[in-house]
């Protein structure tokens, strides 16, 4: 999916939802668990169910892996039914380099390699240019780079200043802003540091954002809209446990489009203000 494409998509959708399919067999409705494939089943459900009303969907791919071929294969069949109207995201935060980091692209971008194709793959950036080139070589596919994470050990290094006081994660988004354009890098900054949007839309005001935080961890959406938007959005605002838990019971699919379509009307609503929508 293009830039151009995406853009067209929270237009035509008034939305720029991003499900994450944090999918944990332990969570999920114990009506699913005697099907063959649970897994796979909730997540049908729940994309069958909130398609119309988000942009992108983001797999975390921990929770895929660690169920080992199982796993995979209901990652593989979950990536099937994913609308192509939808960015589909790898959310695996793979970063190393050299031979490692081409089949890493492999991996998340080559079907004809691993079958699986993902738009998108979230990427470390701590060993440097050489763990995020590889990923740039496909064409038509965006590198979702971390830049401002949420944790309470993003304090750790993140926030580190040089002698001049700038901090390390603005050192990486100049850095990555020379190896790739708007049209293949986005950036990760969770909604919890709402109040350094504006130090990160000063470095990359053209990038889009995925923004992990909104709902269960607490971030503020009208906060990451006020200072993160530009004027063409430019956010993919993600929430995962407080759509596709929002119920444990055999209504999860319609109590998650519930929950979706709030705040689906919440975005329509900071899209109207910035004047993108017709």
């Amino acid at each position: 999916m293009t830039r151009k494409q995406l853009i067209e998509q929270i237009k035509l959708k008034r939305s720029f939802l991003c499900v994450g399919l944090d999918t944990d067999i332990e969570k999920i409705p114990s009506c699913l668990l005697d099907l063959e494939d649970p897994i796979f089943e909730f997540n049908k459900r729940i994309i069958e169910a909130t398609a119309d009303l988000c942009v992108a969907y983001k797999p975390n791919i921990a929770f895929y892996e660690s169920r080992g071929a199982q796993g995979w294969r209901s990652l593989q069949r979950t990536c099937e039914i994913i609308p192509k109207s939808c960015l589909n995201i790898a959310d695996a935060k793979r970063g190393d380099i050299g031979n490692t980091a081409d089949m890493y692209a492999k991996t998340f971008f080559s079907k004809e390699v691993s079958g699986l194709e993902f738009d998108a793959v979230t990427v470390a950036p701590y060993m440097g240019e050489d763990s995020i080139s590889p990923f740039l070589e496909y064409p038509g596919k965006w590198s979702v780079v971390l830049a401002l994470t949420s944790n309470k050990g993003s304090l750790d290094f993140q926030f580190l200043a040089d002698l001049s006081g700038k901090r390390l994660f603005e050192h990486v988004i100049e850095k990555v802003n020379a190896l790739g354009s708007s049209e293949q890098v986005m950036y990760v900054v969770g909604a919890t540091r709402g109040e350094y949007f504006k130090d990160i839309r000063r470095i990359a005001p053209d990038h889009f954002l995925l923004v992990p935080g909104i709902g269960a961890q607490g971030g503020s959406l009208q906060e990451v809209c006020a200072f993160g938007m530009n004027k063409e959005c430019g956010l993919l605002v993600n929430a995962n446990r407080s759509i596709i838990y929002a119920s444990n019971g055999s209504d999860f699919a319609e109590r998650a489009r519930e929950e979706a379509q709030k705040l689906q009307i919440e975005m329509e609503q900071e899209l109207q203000k910035i004047g993108i929508l017709i």
